[in-house]
């Protein structure tokens, strides 16, 4: 990785009455990757994001963001980011051209650019086919697209995404992916997201960090995150004895458990991948033959419930978060 596209330190917020939002966090993003913030509602993800697009001051602590401050250059922190949020802003009576046009011009960039590259986004997001549609007329689908593009208006080196797929069907939200993972590979562009859907995360982020209660409590590549906090699990099918590939097998320095459940060895190993060789030529050193082999890998969800000790949850949401994500859910339903 490069060095750090963005860099916070000891970043806090204090509402008023007291309400510790965010706690002293801090973490580093490298130029080039997709970083997500995973918590429930209530956990400080939309505060962090707040402070980090300059929309709300910090109490405390710093973060630079492509060589700026948030507290000292907010309007220049401004300039080289591009915000998508998680609540649908486009305006329902303009047309999309209008809309991105709109957002050019906010930016301050002169009119034949905009145009340029209000054209080359509506195309790279499929929608300059019906760029003289009133939003009103789009789907929840082709909202987030209109929404990603007016994004990028001002090419940005970092893309803040919240909650990008929330509310989609999984055809939709597979598609809305296919656009973020093209803007990472064509512009070398800096993702950061907050997102419910683990598996999203899991997939397609380079990293993770999990929030809970304005604290971040963990760091790192998802891979990583699972090999630490629990095992994978290979499901075997043999031509011979338990018995006897249980005593060959437990002997492997990979192998954490064996057992017997339903006509099956199962196996708890560090890391299945590389762990499959050995197990079956273990199990061959026994003179028997493996009929069938499976490898079950942990997901990101257990992880989050090693650190937090619950699942992905949806409580603690003001009444404001839940008007929003009632009418977020209805526009993306359209």
């Amino acid at each position: 990785m490069n060095e750090p596209v963005i860099k916070v330190s000891g970043l806090t917020k204090i509402y008023p009455g007291g309400v510790l939002a965010v706690d002293h966090i801090s973490f580093e993003v490298h130029e080039g990757e997709i970083f997500a913030l995973l918590g429930p509602n209530g956990a400080g993800k939309s505060t962090t994001i707040g402070m980090l697009t300059t929309s709300l001051r910090p109490t405390e602590g710093e973060a630079i963001i492509a060589g700026y401050s948030i507290n000292r250059e907010p309007s220049k922190v401004r300039s080289v980011i591009g915000v998508v949020p998680q609540e649908f802003s486009a305006d329902e009576d303009l047309t999309g051209w209008e809309n991105i046009m709109l957002i050019g011009y906010l930016y301050g960039l002169p009119k034949d650019t905009v145009k340029k590259r209000a054209a080359e986004l509506l195309q790279t997001v499929g929608l300059y086919n019906v760029k003289d549609k009133k939003v009103e007329t789009y789907s929840g689908g082709m909202r987030r697209r209109l929404e990603i593009a007016m994004g990028l208006i001002n090419r940005p080196r970092v893309l803040f995404l919240d909650e990008p797929t929330l509310g989609l069907d999984v055809q939709t939200r597979a598609a809305i992916w296919e656009y973020i993972l093209k803007l990472k590979k064509d512009y070398n562009m800096t993702i950061f997201l907050t997102t419910h859907y683990l598996e999203e995360a899991d997939a397609y982020g380079d990293r993770v960090a999990i929030i809970d209660r304005g604290k971040i409590l963990v760091i790192g590549k998802p891979d990583e995150l699972k090999r630490n906090v629990t095992w994978d699990t290979l499901f075997i099918e043999v031509s011979g004895s338990y018995d006897s590939a249980k005593q060959a097998l437990s002997i492997l320095p990979q192998v954490k458990e064996v057992s017997f459940v339903n006509g099956q060895i199962v196996i708890k190993v560090a890391d299945g991948p590389s762990a499959i060789p050995l197990v079956v030529s273990a199990i061959n050193s026994t003179g028997q033959e493996v009929k069938r082999l499976s490898l079950n890998r942990p997901s990101l969800d257990e992880v989050y419930m090693y650190y937090t000790g619950k699942s992905l949850r949806e409580e603690s949401m003001s009444k404001e978060e839940a008007f929003a994500l009632r009418r977020t859910l209805r526009r993306a339903r359209s």
